[in-house]
């Protein structure tokens, strides 16, 4: 009886030791399989993840595509009443044919949609929003993106939105040649001394002034150098690149002004050369050098502002 109860306790034990292996076996397994699971799903998630930043850094590209087709529209003569469904419409364009690319690339479905095309506190960039659907392997991811797109670089688009191609405007050289159409305006609005703007000129691509403040203009060859290389300068009073594009010389956003350089012997007072005076503002000023034919004609204030202001405070 002591050897078959001993007997037993024996195999009691060892079933109890069995058991308490098989459950650690277990849980040891379960746990492998549950962190494999979890870096499965991580990995997944981190692919997931490159897609989708993969898609909202190309979007900056897409949208200055989209602000060019835009411009080009006015380019060929075309008016552009709402700049921002314009946009907005050929960014939806754009986004079809980006969106079959990253579907073949990714093997992933995809879909998106510009929410919204908007100003932002700098006159240089423009900010897209686009609602983004993306779905693979189960996952799925739903949000509004957005991204700054630049317009410095694109072709200023005021000229022949405000006066046609019809004006007799040509581009060349990277400038506008102005020709006759500014005189031909100025006639219109019955403005004086049209003729000083016959064959005026200006820059035809945005570029950003580095000479941060604009007071130092005035200091010896800045000028000259600004001139020579086409900048733009931020100004509240000039129109920003949307309302640009619909041939508005002045807005209530934050936007940015260019001279209009004249090129004539006739030292008559005449429209300020910053582009919001000649296209809307409308008031006068007067050369800066007299005896200079490339002379900026501008007012009292905007030589105060690039510090071009003389000796007796003109």
């Amino acid at each position: 009886m002591k050897i078959d109860s001993k007997g037993n306790i024996i195999v009691g034990s060892v079933a109890v030791l069995i058991v308490s292996l098989l459950l650690i076996a277990i849980f040891i397994i379960t746990s492998i399989n549950y962190i494999e699971s979890e870096n499965i799903e991580l990995k997944s998630n981190n692919n997931f993840r490159y897609i989708v930043d993969d898609y909202s850094g190309s979007l900056e590209n897409i949208g200055r595509e989209s602000i060019n087709d835009a411009t080009q529209k006015v380019y060929n003569g075309l008016p552009v009443l709402n700049s921002e469904n314009q946009i907005k419409k050929n960014l939806n364009k754009h986004l079809k044919t980006s969106n079959k690319d990253f579907e073949k690339r990714y093997g992933v479905k995809i879909s998106s949609e510009a929410i919204s095309v908007e100003n932002t506190a700098s006159p240089w960039k423009i900010l897209l929003k686009v609602k983004l659907n993306i779905e693979k392997d189960n996952i799925k991811y739903s949000d509004i993106i957005e991204r700054n797109a630049s317009v410095e670089g694109l072709r200023d688009p005021l000229p022949l939105a405000k006066l046609t191609i019809a004006s007799g405007i040509l581009t060349y050289d990277e400038k506008i040649h102005y020709k006759n159409a500014i005189a031909g305006y100025m006639i219109l609005h019955n403005l004086k001394s049209p003729q000083s703007y016959i064959e005026a000129t200006a820059p035809l691509y945005i570029k950003k002034c580095p000479y941060d403040p604009y007071t130092h203009h005035g200091d010896p060859g800045v000028l000259k150098d600004c001139l020579d290389k086409g900048y733009f300068h931020e100004s509240a009073d000039g129109s920003c690149y949307l309302c640009r594009l619909e041939g508005k010389g002045k807005c209530p956003h934050y936007g940015f002004e260019v001279f209009i350089q004249t090129h004539t012997p006739l030292n008559n007072e005449s429209l300020s050369c910053s582009d919001h005076v000649v296209f809307s503002d409308h008031y006068n000023g007067e050369k800066i050098d007299p005896t200079d034919w490339d002379s900026l004609i501008l007012d009292s204030s905007h030589r105060k502002k690039y510090g071009l202001v003389g000796e007796d405070g003109q």
